[in-house]
């Protein structure tokens, strides 16, 4: 099976989204533990990081 590289799926594990931003699993965590975060994914217990929001959030917070 091939494996789809990170910046063509649309949603990624905390593992995958700190490979693919630069930002720490923690720190992660603690962005999303918010109930009004506009990129995360919740199925059941398990957080995905929805990639183009959150491109879209970083690119938000730096341009400041």
């Amino acid at each position: 099976m091939k494996e789809v590289p990170i910046w063509e799926k649309s949603n990624l594990t905390l593992e995958e989204t700190a490979a693919y931003s630069g930002i720490g699993i923690n720190k992660l965590r603690t962005l999303t533990d918010n109930e009004h975060c506009q990129f995360v994914l919740w199925v059941g217990s398990k957080r995905l990081i929805k990639r183009r929001k959150l491109d879209e959030y970083t690119e938000k917070m730096f341009s400041l």
